[in-house]
């Protein structure tokens, strides 16, 4: 990873520390400018030919930047000190699916590790209510479960209830969990959930990241932000339970309304208010109803076949186009990844785990996540030790 203390990294981390500069403005700005370093040397006069701004913020901005410098350098050794890195919008190590949206963070810290050698390629984000039920602990337990072990990385935003339902069954199930925080990551928040962020990062199972300076205290005006990034990390987003103010609601708005994401809620009691927010995302065509893992995996396995083939956009333009139109092997095939594609070819004939690994050449964790996700999309089929390939009618 290019490190954080060459001068671009620098520069653009300023920028990012600079009150009234937010992602938006900071891309405008270095598209004005032609880069960071060029911002930084504009004077007011010169900010005030950006799009969106004017004088009195023209002033500001020249004013503060000039300080800036110094609080970047300070959070860069404040994060070493926690163990944190930082990572850059454009840098090498930035999460590739928020790097696609236009109000993606500039930097964030991380503390673990997020979207490392492609263990986060399939992520998906699970919220909810803080003040759930039975009912929804239980399956926020049980979804998150089963879509970790089917390699899927859950992400989701450290809150009580839903939140920690969720990440607790990724890592007990052996599989990756990301917390997005709505404090800086000297806060911990809730402070229940210490050994719960503590452990993911000790058995290296995700990451837990904020957007916020270091110190940054939790406070409610910041979770709508954090509701974003959750979105933007993820393929798709399923509401487990969610009342009808819930701050769910919001998330599952942002991912499909301004990221294009797949929004997906599961039905509750229809007398139930802890449900009330899911079952009107579903009554009004908001989410797509899911009631068993293997939904959740269906509906996904279509974003991330158009993300990684690069028709992302395409699919949101066009979402009942044919698939074989695609023009790839991994989409004739009904693979989300050329992974997929190559294990469906080598099982033309059954075989067993151990048969695709030496015949692929690939590492069995890495062979095991895959094929269970086919399982789970209903690509392959599990008969004794062998795996056979599913024959659909198209």
């Amino acid at each position: 990873m290019t490190t954080l203390y060459d001068d671009d990294a620098l520069d653009l981390l300023q920028l990012a520390f600079t009150p009234g500069l937010g992602p938006i403005r900071i891309a405008r700005c270095i598209e004005h400018f032609g880069s960071p370093a060029k911002v930084l040397r504009a004077s007011p006069k010169a900010f005030e030919s950006v799009p969106g701004i004017g004088p009195k913020l023209a002033s500001q901005i020249s004013s503060h930047v000039r300080t800036a410098r110094q609080l970047a350098l300070e959070q860069l050794d404040a994060a070493a000190s926690i163990g944190a890195t930082i990572l850059l919008k454009g840098f090498p190590g930035y999460p590739a699916l928020l790097a696609e949206l236009d109000d993606a963070p500039v930097m964030l810290m991380v503390k673990g590790r997020i979207d490392h050698d492609d263990l986060d390629r399939y992520p998906v984000g699970i919220v909810g209510s803080r003040n759930c039920t039975l009912y929804g602990t239980e399956q926020a337990e049980r979804f998150s479960a089963a879509l970790a072990r089917a390699g899927l990385t859950v992400v989701s935003g450290g809150a009580r209830g839903i939140d920690t339902a969720a990440h607790s069954a990724a890592i007990k199930s052996g599989g990756r969990t990301i917390v997005v925080l709505g404090c800086g990551l000297g806060h911990i928040y809730p402070d229940t959930n210490a050994a719960l962020f503590d452990r993911i990062v000790a058995e290296d199972r995700g990451a837990i990241v904020s957007e916020l300076p270091i110190d940054t205290a939790p406070n409610a005006n910041n979770f709508p932000s954090r509701n974003r990034i959750i979105s933007g990390l993820s393929l798709g987003v399923l509401v487990i339970e969610a009342g009808a103010r819930s701050g769910a609601l919001i998330t599952a708005r942002v991912a499909a309304e301004e990221h294009g994401r797949e929004v997906m809620a599961l039905p509750g009691r229809v007398d139930s208010v802890a449900s009330r927010g899911t079952l009107e995302l579903i009554r009004d065509a908001a989410a797509a109803a899911v009631i068993e893992p293997a939904d959740v995996i269906a509906t996904l396995e279509n974003a991330a076949r158009h993300h990684f083939s690069g028709t992302h956009e395409a699919r949101f333009v066009d979402p009942v186009r044919s698939e074989t139109s695609l023009g790839s092997d991994n989409e004739i095939l009904g693979a989300a990844n050329p992974l997929q594609s190559r294990i469906l070819a080598a099982l033309d004939s059954p075989r067993t785990a151990d048969q695709l690994a030496q015949a692929l050449e690939i590492e069995s964790s890495t062979l095991r996540s895959e094929l269970t996700m086919l399982e789970l999309a209903r690509r392959i089929q599990r008969t004794g030790s062998t795996f056979v390939r599913v024959t659909t009618a198209r």
